[in-house]
């Protein structure tokens, strides 16, 4: 009989799919006491490869690691991660701004995100992927993406989730690789955390395809006393 309530093994996911593409994971940790967040992207092109991640006060940032093989900035230097308060957004691109502006004037994520669609590289039609930690550990997880093979119009799906101990979700903007990429389909995926930050970081890492990773960031929050560690893995140090 099937499970729908599995609780799956990022490692496991991660080392069967060659091109997830960029991903979220947010959760807690299995004594409840932390929220997790990770996000990581992948490159098939010289552009999306030549990038690493940067600590920014209130994130991080993509930047070109060699500036002169930077041929367009548009949709791989953003930043995907933002504190608000003692909210957590992170996205797959600048879409991050447009929720940090709405979410300081008062209104949802959800409504940010009606103002966006999928990113414009047909035919792929890349989603675009976000998440938001609130206060209390609990997220909401959002994928943006197209409703046809034609990139015609946008598809816009929202999820909310309470915290539990040591459990997460997984977004990824592609089921796999290929040609096109085959864009994500489903609810995001209900993911283990285990371990401290440096396991749950070494455990992403060590799963993603050597070839296609690029960077990746992991925070580990505690909700009471908002202090958080922080790591940073760049294929190009």
């Amino acid at each position: 009989m099937m499970n729908v309530y599995e609780i799956g093994s990022l490692r496991e996911k991660l080392a069967s799919n060659p091109y997830p593409g960029r991903g979220i994971v947010l959760g807690m940790s299995a004594d409840g006491k932390t929220s997790v967040a990770a996000y990581f992207i992948m490159g098939r092109s010289v552009n999306s490869r030549n990038r690493v991640f940067l600590s920014e006060p209130d994130g991080i940032r993509t930047e070109a690691y060699d500036a002169s093989k930077l041929a367009d900035p548009s949709l791989i230097i953003y930043h995907p991660v933002r504190e608000l308060g003692r909210s957590l957004i992170v996205t797959n691109g600048d879409q991050t701004d447009t929720i940090r502006e709405y979410l300081e004037q008062g209104l949802s994520m959800e409504q940010a995100l009606r103002s966006r669609a999928f990113e414009p590289d047909g035919p792929n039609w890349t989603p675009r992927i976000s998440g938001l930690v609130c206060p209390d550990g609990s997220y909401k997880l959002s994928i943006l993406k197209s409703a046809d093979a034609t990139g015609s119009a946008c598809a816009r799906l929202f999820f909310e989730y309470p915290a539990l101990p040591g459990q997460g979700h997984f977004l990824h903007t592609y089921v796999t690789d290929g040609n096109p990429i085959p864009t994500f389909c489903g609810e995001p995926e209900r993911v283990a955390i285990e371990g401290d930050i440096d396991a749950f970081t070494a455990q992403l890492w060590d799963g993603l395809n050597e070839d296609n990773k690029i960077s990746l960031f992991v925070r580990f929050t505690d909700l009471q006393t908002r202090k958080y560690q922080q790591r940073i893995v760049n294929k190009h140090q």
